[in-house]
């Protein structure tokens, strides 16, 4: 690992070729996503992490950590990471597609391909009609990807969805076994050594990885607590694997590493039931714990809450019984209508056919849910953790690490935001990115003006 670092820093020095007009087959670009590292725990001293914090000392962090996209959730950050654009512009707003119907409640369907979840190109797309390679473990959105070498997207039923190279390779190493059998972290585990395999055999020009233990700890637990402080110190051991196989593979002077997150992480005790009071106004017809009718229905995306007003006959009366019952309430920081969603990075109704009509954001310390039943707005419970926040709240900061090829060692940034990653990424790989959102971050770049 030291080795790495110090010849990477070396390379970083030599290479003043930031700037590249065209592809370049021999550079490489990792991207590791740990789900849900916040961005504190890079200077937390009760956080283990030899290896990230290696990496960043040899490359680039920032002051405060990055800023991500709204909603704070999973698939649209990390669509956002690998398109350097908005939800907005890409069109990703929750982990999977919203389905609205007049009358009916919204649905949310994870078994989409990348066609139809995302509306622009991924670095993926763009870089192969440059003759550069890609491959993608674990990461969303690219199911049905017709760029990736190999892919094992993030996506239910996942093994029908890899490619078949790829998965001959797992079933004969018995990765695939494993993986069925493995929890959170064996998953990580069995997802981080693919990656590797895959960097050692075919030396892809991109590659994305997507590990997923700390998510579901900081949910069951909360951020700041030993559990989620042990398990992120198990994935800095992973991204060592990974960092190894870059050695392993001879290309550690050609490699860029970038170690981010989607999302940070809020402790919660409270949850918010918007559903409940909607059932009690009328505007949700129950059956059992079944929805059967809707005026007005509360898709929870952890921090906010997406308002769907499916019956255009009342929508204006509607949106007022909306605004009547949530401005003010408990727990609630703000009630957003459609002409304020630019401001946050997000689609209008008119723009986006699974776009909420309105959205209601929790303060810290509370949560959106979906029940549906029941007459209190407020449940309290024993501490978990949420993400979904709007991103201006602190607690959403993300993980930002960038070190190897082509990064001046020792750089430090006051501030970056997720939608710099792809575009950055695009100018170490030699390819242009014209739709991006977000901005080369040229001061971490050798070479760069």
């Amino acid at each position: 690992m030291l080795r790495f670092l110090a010849l990477a820093a070396l390379a970083a020095l030599a290479l003043a070729t930031a700037g590249r007009a065209s592809a370049d087959p021999d550079r490489h670009v990792v991207v590791i996503s740990l789900d849900g590292f916040p961005a504190w725990y890079l200077d937390d001293p009760e956080v283990s992490l030899p290896v990230i914090r290696g990496l960043r000392d040899a490359g680039a962090s920032t002051a405060d950590g990055m800023t991500v996209s709204n909603p704070s959730v999973t698939w649209p950050n990390h669509t956002t990471l690998m398109s350097g654009v908005r939800p907005a512009k890409h069109g990703v707003l929750f982990n999977g597609l919203p389905k609205r119907e007049p009358g009916a409640p919204t649905v949310v369907t994870p078994e989409r391909t990348q066609a139809e979840l995302v509306h622009v190109p991924l670095l993926f797309d763009l870089i192969k009609p440059k003759g550069l390679t890609s491959a993608a473990i674990n990461w969303p959105c690219t199911s049905g990807s017709e760029s990736l070498g190999d892919n094992w997207p993030d996506v239910p039923k996942s093994f029908t969805h890899t490619t078949p190279r790829l998965k001959a390779e797992m079933e004969k190493a018995g990765q695939i076994e494993r993986f069925e059998r493995g929890g959170g972290g064996g998953r990580d585990e069995v997802w981080a050594e693919v990656a590797a395999d895959v960097i050692r055999a075919r030396k892809p020009n991109l590659l994305a990885l997507h590990l997923l233990e700390l998510d579901s700890t900081h949910h069951q637990h909360g951020p700041n607590t030993p559990q989620g402080r042990a398990v992120a110190g198990k994935l800095d051991a992973l991204v060592g694997k990974v960092v190894q196989a870059v050695d392993d593979a001879g290309i550690r002077d050609k490699t860029t590493i970038f170690v981010v997150a989607d999302h940070g992480f809020l402790a919660n005790s409270k949850t918010l039931r918007p559903n409940a009071l909607l059932r009690k106004e009328g505007l949700l017809t129950v059956e059992g714990e079944k929805v059967i009718r809707a005026r007005a229905f509360v898709v929870p995306e952890g921090g906010i809450g997406m308002v769907y007003l499916t019956d255009p006959a009342t929508k204006d009366e509607d949106r007022a019984t909306v605004r009547r019952l949530f401005e003010g309430a408990e727990g609630v920081a703000a009630v957003i209508e459609p002409e304020d969603f630019p401001r946050y990075g997000l689609p209008k109704p008119e723009d986006h056919p699974g776009m909420a009509d309105m959205i209601l954001a929790a303060k810290e310390g509370y949560g959106v849910g979906g029940a549906v039943n029941g007459d209190a707005f407020i449940q309290e419970h024993a501490q978990k953790g949420t993400h979904g926040y709007l991103s201006t709240e602190p607690g959403m900061k993300a993980l930002f690490v960038a070190s190897g090829a082509g990064v001046k060692p020792g750089s430090r940034l006051p501030s970056v935001e997720n939608v710099d990653v792809a575009p950055t990424a695009a100018r170490l790989l030699g390819v242009p990115l014209e739709q991006a959102d977000g901005r080369v971050l040229d001061e971490i770049l050798v070479g760069a003006k």
